[in-house]
């Protein structure tokens, strides 16, 4: 069913209520002081001068707030604590009255300092003696044992399966070596991080833009020092997230600063500090070396990926998870040996990213197939049809896949190209190429709750704690599937928004899990409901709950149409007989073996529902200018079943543009004073009305799935093949070897001059055991 989007009008017109939009009677108005320098010990701060300036309220610094929070290793705080470790990091906020009021008062705040040396990128992390951003890294609390970490390696996992150092022995192989480096990626949402906070009755109320209602109270709570059941998070309408919105961040300073004046706090983001502070999709470097025989099996796979995690392990601790999946997919591999090691810098952290670790990898996975099909001479589309993952094959962790689905996907492709007329023609006299490249996800699952209520006028209500972030899961997938189920219109279906004291505990809206896990919680309560509904309508039309079908708003016996009654009378009866009918639904992931020994720091060693893309572009490169056109971009995407194509149209559209800025424009760059270059869309390039192509899309169905009615999530894979695509059609029109993303024009015509220097990593051991931690491995 096309079901079109409830929130669609109020958007475009302008009337939806956000955050940002947010008042209430006396509240105030909150800013953050934050550093300005990337490393220093703080010797002094002096709050006395600020607090007694006009209009100010609170002032909250590291010493309100001594808890640290994080994923994997407590290392967070969230003031500056001792020293800075980046630049931008909060060191004090300030209440009062007005927003001006507030900045004055911040900047009156005197911070003495000592500089310490930095290191600003990965390679002075790793470099030896190298100054530690983290000194007492062996005193913070480990909150998942079997994670290495040492020094400047926030975490590592790691992944070993069979004898790689056999197979690269053999000399029946061809040894392919390749190097990649990647920038990072602002989630540039419309809506900043914004948050209103109250203290009222001895509790806090957090009104926020965020993905995860319940990170955000548990996270909160630990820091301003209360038990989570004295914090309510509510979520409105949230102005677009990416997974930049998937952690706990403004939150605690609103609450503290709305504790300590007596009254609700606002704190809103700029698009300054959104630019400077964003946690960005990490910058990464990646070498894999593969063992490939003349007849295209690979026989072996090393791999080493470096996550640039910031000042602070944040989502990337958990991200390192992540590779054994993506650039450990796609393939059938006989061996397999992948470190992943997110590094602390001196740098703004980094977080998740939609398709995070994913996109990256899937660049360096793909033009490391390309470099393989050239040194062994074979066709890079019949390369990929032998070797992807399909029925019973082992992934990376020794999971066995079910279901042949990538190489149907491939043959669907190759009808997809032979059935249109291609576009080189378009190229004209510039240079011209083309790519398919295949891409492995997964949709993160974990748990989630649901409550179905069935109200006297015979809608239903539908509360959870899932936040509709834009990409219209809430607003359309989940009325679908619970007014299927009941008989109804999914118009007639009621979402409430997130609510911490009303919906059960959900992980949070990302990594393509709403559908699916909200979804599969909501199918369970409505179909309580459903069997509630029956029971009575069994008695009202004195016919067997068996022989009773719900459709169009109507309870009938099965085969005899207008013998029944609506379910609006049925759910009167059930007041005043049984009570009101309301049903509940729970899931989680299932679980999927791994091969035992073969993960070592996962925080998922193997993955519930695989998710699989083929994309296919064709793309035009100016010689002289370096600018690169795609002229035609084309997408088979998994997915399961699609409930509403409509939909999922959508999301792939959006997410290849996305796609595109990540691998053509979107550049941060980092200065030697650990600061952000781009501080606005002055200097940020994203892709424009101009940039944008239209996509031709094929869903393919039918691939094995545990998401209800054989779903999954669709809105998180659409972005990532498109780097691996973009590039790989570069290196084929300009016959270069193109080792880093974005392709912007200066990069480009390096490229096609031969200026640029092959990558080489010298922090990356040639040994592959040397860029492992954990000993013996």
């Amino acid at each position: 069913m096309d079901f079109p989007r409830r929130d669609a009008r109020d958007k475009l017109q302008g009337r939806t209520r956000y955050i940002v939009d947010q008042g209430r009677p006396g509240m105030l108005h909150a800013v953050q002081l934050r550093a300005e320098v990337p490393s220093a010990r703080i010797l002094r701060i002096d709050t006395s001068v600020a607090r007694k300036m006009p209009g100010v309220r609170a002032i909250v610094t590291a010493e309100d707030s001594p808890a640290r929070h994080g994923i994997g290793i407590a290392d967070h705080p969230l003031f500056a604590t001792g020293c800075i470790r980046y630049d931008g990091e909060p060191i004090a906020a300030v209440a009062a009255e007005t927003l001006a009021q507030a900045k004055a008062a911040a900047a009156a705040i005197v911070v003495e300092l000592e500089p310490l040396p930095a290191v600003i990128t990965m390679a002075d992390a790793l470099a030896p003696d190298a100054p530690l951003v983290h000194p007492d890294w062996r005193d913070y609390e480990v909150l998942l044992e079997g994670g290495a970490h040492a020094g400047n390696v926030a975490w590592e996992a790691t992944v070993v399966r069979g004898d790689t150092d056999a197979v690269f022995a053999r000399d029946d192989v061809e040894i392919v070596d390749s190097r990649f480096r990647i920038g990072r990626q602002n989630h540039l949402s419309f809506e900043p991080r914004a948050v209103v906070a109250s203290y009222e009755d001895g509790r806090f109320h957090i009104e926020t833009s965020t993905q995860v209602p319940w990170t955000v109270r548990n996270v909160t709570a630990r820091l301003v020092g209360v038990p989570a059941s004295h914090v309510r998070v509510t979520v409105p309408a949230v102005g677009g997230g990416f997974g930049l919105k998937f952690d706990c961040s403004l939150e605690p300073f609103a609450a503290l600063l709305a504790r300590a004046a007596g009254r609700p706090v606002k704190l809103v983001n700029s698009r300054e500090e959104e630019m400077l502070t964003c946690l960005s999709r990490e910058n990464a470097e990646i070498r894999i070396r593969s063992a490939v025989t003349r007849e295209g099996e690979i026989v072996g796979r090393e791999a080493v990926v470096l996550m640039d995690c910031g000042a602070y392990g944040g989502e990337q601790i958990f991200l390192t998870t992540m590779t054994a999946h993506t650039l450990g997919g796609n393939y059938r591999l006989g061996s397999v040996k992948i470190s992943t090691r997110a590094i602390y810098t001196n740098t703004a952290p980094n977080g998740a990213f939609r398709a995070c670790n994913g996109v990256y990898n899937t660049f360096a996975l793909e033009r490391h197939t390309d470099e393989i099909c050239a040194a062994i001479g074979m066709d890079p589309l019949e390369f990929r049809r032998r070797n992807v993952l399909g029925d019973k094959d082992l992934g990376a962790t020794g999971q066995v896949f079910e279901g042949d689905v990538l190489r149907p996907m491939l043959d669907r492709m190759a009808e997809l190209r032979e059935a249109k007329t291609s576009k080189k023609h378009l190229a004209g006299e510039r240079l011209y190429g083309r790519a398919t490249t295949v891409g492995t996800w997964f949709i993160f699952v974990g748990p989630s709750a649901a409550t179905v209520n069935l109200n006297p006028d015979g809608s239903a209500t539908l509360v959870t704690s899932g936040v509709e972030i834009g990409s219209g899961s809430m607003m359309q997938s989940l009325p679908q599937i619970v007014a299927s189920t009941l008989g109804l219109r999914p118009q007639d279906v009621v979402v409430r928004t997130a609510d911490t004291d009303a919906g059960g505990f959900d992980v949070g809206v990302g990594g393509g899990r709403t559908t699916v896990s909200l979804g599969a919680a909501s199918l369970a309560a409505a179909v309580e409901v459903r069997k509630k509904l029956l029971h009575v309508a069994s008695d009202m039309l004195e016919a067997s709950a068996e022989d009773l079908v719900l459709e169009n708003g109507r309870v009938e016996i099965l085969g005899v149409k207008g013998s029944g009654t609506t379910i609006e009378k049925v759910a009167e009866r059930a007041q005043r007989v049984t009570g009101p009918i309301s049903g509940s639904g729970a899931f989680t992931g299932p679980g999927v073996a791994a091969m035992p020994g073969c993960a070592a720091g996962h925080f998922i060693d193997a993955i519930d529902i695989p998710v699989f893309a083929v994309h296919d572009c064709e793309v035009a490169v100016d010689p002289e200018t370096g600018h690169v056109e795609v002229l035609s971009y084309t997408v088979v995407q998994d997915v399961g079943r699609a409930l509403n194509p409509r939909a999922i149209y959508g999301q792939i559209q959006g997410g290849v543009v996305q796609g595109l800025g990540y691998a053509l424009h979107e550049e941060i760059s980092i200065g030697a004073n650990g600061r952000i270059c781009q501080a606005g869309l002055e200097t940020y390039r994203v892709p424009l009305a101009q940039d944008v192509v239209p996509v031709e899309i094929s869903l393919y169905e039918g691939a094995p799935s545990i998401g209800p009615l054989g779903t999954k999530g669709a809105g998180e894979v659409p972005i990532l093949n498109v780097a691996a695509a973009i590039a790989c059609a570069v290196s084929n029109a300009t016959g270069r070897r193109v080792q880093e993303i974005p392709l912007t024009p200066p990069r480009v015509l390096e490229l096609l001059l031969g200026n640029n220097q092959p990558l080489d990593f010298p922090h990356i051991a040639d040994a592959w055991r040397d860029n492992a931690i954990a000993a013996g491995v």
